[in-house]
């Protein structure tokens, strides 16, 4: 049995590698989804069950953010969405704390969830920052040339 078990266990491992098929990550893809009632959670949680690879769908009606855990690719769950004529967009929020400058004018949104501001880009940031170290700089005590009324 030892020749015979061990003859099965690199037979077994060289089909694996045959195969060449890489096993698929768990993701999570969390949907900014526009959703009016119950129905309309009811109706995007069952289209987005059936797509294949997905484990479980969790539907967050007053954030209208439904989060979707599973094997499966984040286009085809943004597709699958989308399919319910619905309004819908990856989740673009993140943690303020997450965030350099999170009051700058394209970060900071009214409909945001308590603690979330938009995901900006960083270019966006550096444009506004480097006017702010200008008057900075204009009245540090450093700078032999700055305002003399300080």
């Amino acid at each position: 049995m030892g020749v015979a078990g061990t003859l099965e266990y690199f037979s077994e491992l060289l089909s694996h590698v045959k195969k060449g098929k890489k096993k698929k990550q768990m993701q999570t893809v969390a949907l900014k989804v526009r959703m009016d009632c119950e129905g309309c959670e009811r109706k995007v949680k069952g289209v987005l069950s059936r797509v294949k690879g997905v484990k479980s769908v969790d539907v967050d009606l007053k954030q209208q953010k439904v989060t979707v855990t599973g094997y499966m690719e984040p286009k085809k769950v943004l597709k699958a969405a989308q399919s319910t004529k619905k309004k819908v967009e990856m989740w673009p929020y993140v943690p303020y704390t997450l965030v350099a400058h999170p009051y700058v004018s394209q970060a900071y949104d009214k409909k945001a969830p308590a603690n979330h501001v938009r995901a900006v880009p960083v270019t966006a940031i550096i444009g506004e920052t480097t006017v702010d170290d200008n008057y900075t700089n204009m009245f540090s005590d450093e700078n032999p040339h700055a305002c003399s009324i300080m």
